[in-house]
């Protein structure tokens, strides 16, 4: 990526191998400041090249310099001393550590970058300092990541993938951060994308990495004007389709090209499906039905039909072996590809048949840019599976990628429809993926790529499990009640509360009760988006507290969402409302270490909310229920919140008590159909309970006293 300007970084010849596998092939570049851009498919070599620039993998040949500085040799914190910062794919923060944990340990003293300055930058990571960062969204922790790269004051920034996964508001904000950094800081950005369309934006020009080779150097504004251009070079295809479109490119005009002739590759077959072959286990061929496990009919009295869902230009050997095993139980299968390219399908539901769902149609996937086409295939799949009336269960076999295509569409779904993910993100934190549903996500083990002794195993497995429960949920005998379903929360500390009044509804009422642990509160209210509660009850509404301090079970801000998508009579307390939830003492943030704890067991901490955070909380969550449409009582227990909020118990306060209610007080806005009620019982106290349970039978019966 040859530059006028002073170079950079400079690579010559790069040879790097993964044992005997030739990975990255005579590569050559050069540039100077501004962002520059590396594209190229899924395991051209782009991520190796960043690891082998940062000295994370050693190279077999060939010479890396940084400012003049050769590289070779050097390990990885004596490159980041030269200058150059890194931000890997993943983001790879320090999960037990606070944002501001995070600044702080990556700080040094006397650099043009502080934690001050990144808070500036990045006023959100400042709302968010007391999150761990695993509590953080994704487009926070990609803010963070980049913000801890920044605080080494390097000339050379290496971002691999930095827009993965992010929502297109905040995909703007990073592009908008890059140029500036390239153009107020005089950085050198190398930037590694599967978004075409942001490369475009923001780089200078594109290095094209294919098979590990660099195979051109073209303007990235030539790239962005081209769709036909970015379909062939980064979609699924043949090898010669770009051969072929290369030397069209030669023919066309002169292409800046790596300076030393690329390693000639032996043309192959690219498309996963047909370069891949099992090991030991028989493919089963996805048309005509020809199951090698002698699939079995249907039964006749068979109730919906399972899909396969997935992305079958890469995973068509793992995907139908899934619908060969589901056939093979006796159910009734359709494929359905979500591939993001255009080709020729070997599904029942073809790519542009779902695409065609999305609201500004097939044309917004079939984009040519791998990250808007897969969150836009993603909208589609939503609303196609939304349109389907005779789903029995649906299952998909993927890695990161595909697993955050399928799961919005699953988590749409009814609770009760059997959810299957395999998934190679499975054994890590998978809370993005199931969020409030009902998925089972089963780790893969090995990487989706090919069916073998491993794989074979752990498809069946996850096609038994979604067979078990599609036939399982037939044979299940109907509810033996009628009783319209009421939701409560609970924690430990107001489990009397929440018995008490279970005890007064349950003769009228299906009592539904969740704990209060962060993804209880999201399930509640994702059975009220459902529309599969009458009414709720919702006593204990701790996760604000950990949501707003930093704990570790908390709300989204979408607490209180669905009773204001929903309209529903609700019944709203404060329950737990003093404590933060933290885990072993070690773990409490610093910030905390002169506040009040209980150590509830050796693996959760308690910590006393304070005046101040109780009036935060109460004004938060009064502008919160002000936005709920329907009828609406908020329950102010004055005798105490929760079961150490009592006298003699180590949290009663109840001059912090009263700020909380003071404060929502104040916040709240009464009407005929939302009332704040003071009582003087205690949230455990059976005259609570009875308050409770009187005030959802007078909103359930349209009533306006108490």
């Amino acid at each position: 990526m040859a530059s006028t300007a002073p170079r950079t970084l400079a690579i010559n010849g790069l040879n790097v191998h993964y044992g005997s596998s030739h990975v990255l092939q005579n590569v050559s570049l050069e540039f100077g400041a501004g962002i520059h851009a590396v594209l190229g498919r899924n395991g051209a070599g782009k991520s190796t090249l960043c690891n082998a620039v940062m000295g994370l993998l050693p190279s077999s040949s060939g010479t890396i310099s940084h400012n003049e500085h050769a590289l070779g040799g050097l390990p990885p914190h004596r490159r980041a001393a030269l200058g150059i910062a890194y931000t890997p794919q993943g983001r790879r923060l320090w999960e037990s550590l606070s944002v501001d944990d995070h600044l702080r340990l990556c700080s040094h003293a006397g650099g043009s970058w502080n934690a001050e300055r990144v808070y500036a930058t990045f006023p959100r990571l400042r709302e968010r300092r007391s999150n761990g960062a695993k509590q953080l969204s994704g487009g926070e922790q990609q803010m963070l990541a980049i913000a801890r790269a920044l605080l080494s004051d390097p000339s050379l920034l290496i971002l691999d993938e930095p827009t993965e996964g992010l929502a297109p508001v905040v995909v703007t904000q990073v592009e908008e951060l890059l140029l500036g950094l390239a153009r107020e800081e005089g950085l050198t950005i190398l930037l590694v994308e599967q978004n075409v369309a942001v490369a475009a934006r923001v780089a200078q020009d594109a290095a094209i990495m294919i098979n590990g080779t660099v195979g051109a150097v073209i303007p990235a504004a030539r790239l962005a004007d081209d769709r036909e251009l970015q379909r062939r070079l980064l979609g699924v295809g043949m090898q010669g389709d770009l051969d072929e479109l290369l030397a069209e490119w030669s023919e066309e005009e002169p292409v800046a090209a790596a300076a030393s002739p690329a390693v000639e590759q032996p043309r192959r077959e690219t498309d996963a499906h047909l370069q891949r072959r099992p090991f030991d286990a028989p493919v089963a061929p996805l048309f005509p039905v020809a199951s090698a496990m002698s699939a079995r009919p249907a039964p006749a009295d068979a109730a919906g039909v399972a899909l396969v869902a997935g992305t079958f230009a890469t995973k068509a050997l793992e995907l139908g072996y899934l619908r060969s095993c589901l056939l093979e139980r006796g159910l009734r299968v359709r494929t359905v590809d979500l591939s993001t390219v255009e080709d020729m399908s070997p599904a029942d539901i073809s790519p542009a048949t779902v695409a065609s769902h999305h609201p500004q149609g097939a044309a917004a996937v079939f984009t040519g840019d791998r990250g808007s086409a897969i969150e836009a295939m993603a909208v589609a799949f939503e609303r196609w599976l939304a349109d389907q009336r005779n789903v029995a269960g649906v299952i998909t076999a993927a890695g990161s990628g595909g697993t955050a295509l399928v799961t919005p569409a699953m988590r749409a779904l009814p609770i009760g429809i059997p959810k299957v993910v395999v998934s190679t993100v499975a054994s890590g934190d998978t809370s993005n993926y199931v969020g409030a549903s009902d998925i089972l996500m089963m780790y893969s083990v090995t990487d989706i790529q090919g069916l073998n002794r491993i794989s074979t195993r752990i498809l069946r497995n996850g096609a038994s499990a979604l067979a078990g429960m599609c036939l399982g949920g037939q044979q299940q005998p109907a509810a033996s009640t009628d009783k319209p379903s009421v939701g409560l929360t609970m924690f430990g500390v107001t489990t009397t509360a929440v018995q008490q009044t279970t005890a007064l509804l349950e003769d009228r009422f299906e009592c539904l009760v969740f704990h209060a642990t962060g993804i209880g509160g999201r399930s509640l209210e994702k059975l009220a988006d459902s529309g599969m509660l009458a009414a709720a009850v919702d006593l204990t509404t701790t996760e604000v507290c950990d949501m707003m301090m930093g704990g570790i079970f908390p709300a989204t801000e979408d607490r209180f969402g669905a009773f204001i998508r929903t309209p529903m009579p609700l019944v709203v307390s404060v329950g737990a409302l003093d404590m933060v939830n933290f885990g072993a003492r070690a773990t409490v943030p610093e910030k905390y270490a002169d506040r009040l704890f209980y150590q509830h067991n050796p693996q959760i901490t308690l910590m006393r909310t304070t005046l101040e955070e109780n009036e935060r909380m109460g004004a938060w969550i009064a502008e919160r229920l002000n936005q709920v449409p329907g009828p609406l009582r908020l329950l102010l227990p004055e005798g105490g919140v929760s079961a150490l909020d009592a006298p003699g118990m180590p949290f009663h306060d109840p001059a912090a008590d009263r700020a909380l209610f003071d404060s929502l007080t104040q916040h709240f806005r009464a009407s005929s159909q939302h009332r704040l009620v003071r009582l003087p019982h205690h949230i455990n106290d059976p005259a609570f309970a009875a308050a409770a349970a009187e005030a959802l039978d007078e909103l359930l019966a349209g009533g306006t006293n108490l």
